[in-house]
């Protein structure tokens, strides 16, 4: 049997030995491409060579394995869904155990630039010559990513939950620096491309919003203090008095208090705050409710007729890296009018010694275009601050993860969000950290949760 495929295998070191195994499974088509993996004239001189219906895309550093069963399997898949683009799961043999490496579904609002799609990726030519012949843009980093975006809007990108097959020896643990990427100024040609991929691809489908001129002004006056900052906690006996006392050391001409949600610690969290509690700024809340995650303990504390005009946030682990943050982000609100402020972080160890990582700080953001570009990175950055008012209209979903994100990008669509570019925190990385160590499949459910979010954005910014 003959298949309808041509291969196209990225040149590197494995690259004749998974051609060698392309040739054994019955595809008689296949090329080998010295070029940059990821520019626009390398899609495009793939799409000029393509001469079958189907192009077999594959880029890895290891050997790439599929059997003859294994492609039949796709291309079945691929006529019968009738998909421009197909992915699947794979293996992986690391040290010589073999791992499973599942993926999961490109959701409407899957915008990030770093989804994974795996080694290898089957295309519809006709589908992909088209988008290519769309570009009016040529792309040095974000070639793929911005057909990737075309093809969309061209059919189904479909997401095969099968091994389909498997990648000797590929495996390298970089996943902290790639979850920062996009703030990594070594990045930021990469990411500047990128977002202009983005951009363009909002405003064919109609999602792309104007800068936004919603500012949004507070009565101080109707609120009992001026901030409160909120401290979500469950089990950190270790970390948490270090917290309060950072927020309540803070030095302001303004009245503020600390919230602290004790979602019914176990350890000797309630005790410990319990002992902190005769200082009047401090309030202690445990709520009646059982279920409720990190964004419904933010929910109880801002609707606490005690919280101030502003609500700050600050991790149960983390500190505070002078006593004039409060003010810091006070006088922004009241500079800018802002629904919403975000600043800058350092990333430490347990005892506060600087990572490699450093700075986090958000410079992709820009007054412009960032409440568009928020749509394809993976967060807002932190600390976060709100406009009380627009919480208690706007609840935090009641999740461990990605709740800020979920404010940033409704608030983000109708007001605007302002910037602190010099660190305010300490965010530290030890084992008690809920994202110390994370499993594919947690990482998996992470990211398909906040694609939910950015496609639940996307529909509204369109119906807008």
């Amino acid at each position: 049997m003959r298949f309808p495929v041509h291969a196209f295998v990225m040149n590197g070191q494995s690259a004749e030995q998974t051609v060698g195994i392309l040739r054994c499974s019955g595809v008689e088509k296949i090329d080998v491409i010295n070029a940059s993996a990821s520019s626009s004239v390398t899609v495009r001189s793939i799409v000029s060579k393509a001469d079958e219906p189907y192009i077999l895309f594959i880029n890895s550093p290891g050997v790439v394995a599929i059997d003859r069963t294994s492609i039949l399997r796709l291309l079945s898949v691929a006529v019968d869904t009738g998909a421009v683009m197909l992915y699947s799961d794979s293996f992986e043999e690391r040290d010589g155990v073999l791992c499973s490496i599942p993926r999961i579904e490109c959701r409407k609002g899957a915008l990030r630039d770093d989804f994974d799609f795996g080694q290898l990726v089957l295309y519809k030519t006709f589908a992909l010559r088209d988008a290519a012949n769309e570009s009016d843009k040529d792309y040095s980093f974000a070639g793929w990513y911005d057909m990737r975006l075309k093809l969309s809007r061209r059919g189904v990108l479909f997401y095969l939950a099968e091994k389909i097959y498997t990648v000797m020896q590929c495996y390298t643990d970089n996943s902290v620096e790639q979850h920062f990427a996009y703030v990594d100024p070594r990045n930021r040609e990469v990411q500047e491309e990128m977002e202009e991929a983005c951009t363009s691809h909002l405003k064919v489908i109609g999602a792309w919003l104007p800068p936004r001129d919603g500012a949004y002004r507070v009565d101080e006056g109707r609120y009992p203090v001026t901030a409160s900052v909120i401290i979500p906690v469950y089990n950190r006996e270790k970390t948490i008095a270090e917290a309060v006392a950072s927020a309540l050391s803070q030095r302001t001409d303004f009245r503020y208090n600390v919230i602290v949600t004790d979602n019914h610690s176990t350890d000797r969290t309630t005790e410990i705050l319990r002992d902190m509690g005769r200082d009047g700024r401090l309030l202690h809340l445990i709520p009646d409710s059982m279920n409720l995650s990190i964004g419904g303990c933010w929910n109880y504390a801002v609707n606490n007729s005690e919280c101030g005009a502003y609500a700050v946030q600050l991790d149960s682990d983390d500190l505070y890296l002078s006593d004039n943050v409060l003010q810091t982000i006070v006088d922004a609100f009241r500079k800018d009018s802002c629904a919403m402020i975000v600043g800058s972080y350092v990333v430490t160890d347990f005892d506060g010694n600087r990572l490699p990582l450093g700075i986090i700080d958000h410079r992709e953001w820009s007054d412009e275009n960032g409440h568009n570009n928020l749509l394809r990175v993976n967060g807002v950055g932190a600390p976060r601050a709100f406009a009380t008012q627009l919480l208690r209209e706007n609840p935090f979903p009641n999740t461990g993860y990605g709740e800020d994100y979920a404010l940033g990008l409704r608030l983000s669509r109708n007001y605007r969000l302002g910037r602190i570019f010099s660190p305010l925190y300490g965010c530290r990385r030890w084992e008690g950290n809920s994202d110390a160590s994370l499993s594919v499949e947690k990482t998996n459910a992470n990211n398909l949760y906040k694609d939910m979010l950015r496609t639940v954005e996307l529909e509204a910014r369109i119906k807008l």
